[in-house]
């Protein structure tokens, strides 16, 4: 089964992280077992690449990374590939979730730029839920006057994003990239724009197939990723629409499910 895989592609929360956002303890030794038999491991989260940099610090020098949900991708340190948002865009989604808001609805908005992520909701429910995926946070009284490169909106929502705020987001489905990234993530981005993509650009540059990719996931935002690789695993505990689509069922994140599946692979190269 991972005789010829050269690339590994994973999702982070309800993937490889436990349930309180840790990694397994095994997990350091094993990319390093993955490099000696030349294996490149990759994160590939809805997270700002400032987190899911910092939360692999250690582990191994130069990995690479496929952050904001496949909108921003970097290879040994530096900027490989990014799909941002126009200006115009970023105005008509700010625009549509006030007006949601001012009906009392009970979610937050993450501008997610480059340089940082931003939010106007400074209440501490709504921070406390935001930060352990935006290491580089910034608390501003309005969205009007930020100086980024915009990657990706991202809408918490506190009972349920597929079903309260996603239908009133689909109307940018048309000409923009809109997924239930989690329970409670909804993510706008470029057309287009998906890990898939970003698992693509980073193909591309190490020159590897998509025969010899794995890739993990959970959750709708992984669907893309999956299809990009030929040994495609969703977690035990995956969206149904994850289950029917991968090749192999790895157990739940809960289980270790990923450094188990990895293992299994390595024991028969």
């Amino acid at each position: 089964m991972m005789q010829g895989v050269r690339l590994i592609a994973c999702d982070l929360d309800g993937t490889l992280l436990d349930e309180a956002k840790r990694l397994p303890a095994d997990f350091p030794e094993l990319v390093k077992r993955l490099h000696t038999h030349g294996i490149v491991f990759c994160p590939a989260s809805g997270r700002q690449y400032h987190t899911i940099r910092e939360q692999f610090a250690g582990i191994s020098s130069g990995i690479p990374v496929i952050a904001e949900n496949g909108s921003y991708v970097v290879l040994d340190g530096k900027e490989l590939y990014s799909v941002c948002l126009d200006a115009e865009s970023v105005r008509s989604i700010l625009a549509a979730t006030g007006a949601l808001q001012r009906q009392k609805a009970d979610f937050g908005v993450v501008l997610c730029g480059k340089r940082a992520a931003y939010i106007v909701r400074h209440d501490e429910a709504f921070v406390e839920q935001v930060t352990p995926y935006y290491l580089s946070l910034e608390l501003v009284e309005s969205f009007d006057a930020i100086d980024d490169e915009i990657l990706k909106v991202a809408i918490y929502d506190f009972e349920s994003s597929e079903h309260n705020v996603y239908p009133h987001m689909r109307q940018f489905s048309e000409s923009l990239q809109v997924v239930v990234s989690g329970s409670n993530w909804l993510d706008i981005m470029a057309a287009g724009v998906n890990k898939g993509t970003g698992l693509l650009a980073l193909q591309n540059a190490l020159t590897v197939s998509r025969s010899e990719t794995a890739a993990f996931g959970d959750y709708l935002n992984d669907l893309e990723m999956l299809d990009g690789a030929e040994h495609s695993y969703a977690m035990a505990n995956a969206h149904p629409q994850l289950l029917a689509r991968a090749k192999y069922i790895a157990n739940a994140n809960t289980e270790n499910g990923v450094v188990r599946a990895i293992e299994a692979m390595l024991a028969v190269i």
